[in-house]
């Protein structure tokens, strides 16, 4: 399927029109980021295992009956999609206590929290993307009671699908981060879930399996993805 115009560039992924003005391709390129951006390189191969990754999980959330944007893979770094309007809102899940939940609050990372957090963030890059919480989304305007609800309802139930996909695999999810847009007035979920969104460890020995190899320094990007990859698929 041929791209017509690029319309978005993110940090790893590029949205091109097509012919049908409510698809769009989301390409996902081999950029590595962390810190919001701070840390940067180009790491050959990750928009591929990225690409295959999510198209794996999109296709499982699908036949759970979560609504998503994603229509199908078209190649091996390309994806046809829904053009959803995205809601600036950032959806963090948590099972287990990391990354900058731990930092933030002086948790010992790995704690298992005695309930999942939901938590929001504001999606401003210029911003640093803040948390913020649920009546603050609301009083912005960003999102309605109801839109809101049905968001952390999706959450949830995706949180849930999710865990108990990995676990077969022996990988905890210890938690991920999700997007969500509207189309012809419809929530669906959106961006990806990739190594890159979600925090996944070995359920034996704790192994990072995501992209904190990268924010940390802990070894080879690729040859980690790869390891998911062929767990799941």
């Amino acid at each position: 399927m041929q791209t017509i115009k690029k319309i978005y560039q993110g940090k790893a992924k590029t949205l091109y029109t097509t012919a049908n003005p409510n698809e769009v391709i989301i390409r996902y390129r081999d950029s590595a980021t962390a810190g919001n951006g701070v840390k940067k390189e180009t790491i050959i191969g990750k928009g591929k295992l990225n690409n295959e990754f999510a198209t794996i999980i999109y296709k499982m959330l699908n036949a759970k009956k979560i609504p998503t944007h994603f229509i199908k893979q078209l190649n091996a770094t390309d994806q046809l999609c829904k053009k959803v309007k995205i809601i600036p809102l950032e959806v963090i899940i948590r099972n287990i206590a990391a990354g900058s939940m731990a930092k933030r609050l002086g948790l010992h990372e790995g704690l298992k929290l005695k309930k999942v957090v939901f938590e929001l963030s504001y999606k401003d890059d210029i911003l640093g993307d803040p948390l913020m919480n649920n009546d603050h989304a609301v009083a912005m305007g960003i999102v309605s009671e109801q839109q809101l609800k049905n968001i952390q309802n999706y959450a949830l139930k995706i949180n849930q699908i999710l865990i108990d996909f990995f676990k077969k695999v022996n990988i905890k999810l210890i938690d991920f981060k999700l997007e969500f847009g509207l189309f012809k007035g419809k929530i669906l979920l959106a961006d990806e879930i990739s190594p890159d969104t979600c925090r996944l460890w070995d359920m034996k020995t704790n192994e990072k399996l995501d992209k904190d190899v990268f924010r940390r320094d802990l070894g080879d990007l690729i040859t980690t993805y790869k390891k998911v990859l062929a767990k799941i698929s």
